[in-house]
């Protein structure tokens, strides 16, 4: 069976990061914060879908979290030199594959900052938190969207909402190398509570960003700011 194209676009130089987008992996909106982490780190956006690539509107089967996460190794695989390794931001269910990336393949992430994964079955109560989150994004109240966001949206509603929040990470030692964030505009909110527990369970650090949910798109400066500093300290504590 032939191996899917990969799709993923490069800019800056420096050290590599890996950046894995939410919703359906459409990248709309994080071209402020890319450039500017692309003063400091070769940034490799990935597209596990090829919306952004010329596939918007074409049939797309129900996601699977191990899809993305070994979608995004094969990229590292293409951009680094054997043996190399990267760090890697993940928002929302980019977020999600991020932590599956790092449990399935240790090596290769030197550190993952996981923004807000609606990992929320790691809840006490995950799975009435889950039916919520669904019932809310799935719902007649939903925000209107148009052209490429509403198929992106739609695409994100019909085949990656549901068996990603099923998700809970897990992994054979604890990982090292971790951070789990959220945006101190969704404080009280269950993604902020879930990336405070997946914290607490995982053994990782736990930082909160600026703006929301939507924060690296809300506040690209101070969003990539905030990160270039916990990716740099991160190398400083580990070296």
């Amino acid at each position: 069976m032939p191996t899917e194209p990969l799709h993923y676009d490069v800019t800056g130089s420096g050290p590599v990061l890996l950046v894995l987008p939410g919703g359906a992996g459409h990248p709309m909106g994080l071209r402020p914060l890319t450039e500017q982490l692309a003063a400091h780190f070769t940034v490799v956006t990935y597209d596990p879908l090829g919306l952004a690539h010329g596939r918007l509107g074409l049939p797309v089967p129900e996601q699977r979290v191990t899809d993305w996460s070994e979608g995004a190794h094969r990229v590292l695989e293409e951009v680094l030199p054997a043996g190399g390794t990267a760090c890697v931001l993940g928002t929302s269910s980019g977020g999600i594959a991020a932590l599956d990336l790092l449990a399935r393949h240790p090596g290769r992430p030197a550190h993952v900052v996981a923004h807000e994964p609606p990992c929320v079955t790691a809840l006490p109560d995950g799975a009435q938190r889950r039916a919520e989150l669904i019932g809310q994004l799935d719902g007649p109240g939903r925000p209107p969207a148009d052209g490429a966001a509403a198929t992106a949206f739609g695409v994100f509603l019909a085949r990656v909402l549901r068996p990603f929040t099923s998700y809970l990470p897990s992994f054979t030692a604890p990982p090292g190398g971790l951070t789990l964030a959220a945006g101190v505009d969704s404080r009280g909110q269950v993604l902020h509570r879930t990336a405070g527990a997946l914290a607490e369970r995982l053994g990782g650090a736990f930082v909160e960003f600026p703006g929301g949910h939507l924060g690296a798109a809300d506040h690209p400066v101070a969003f990539a700011d905030l990160l270039t500093d916990t990716l740099r300290s991160s190398a400083r504590t580990s070296a």
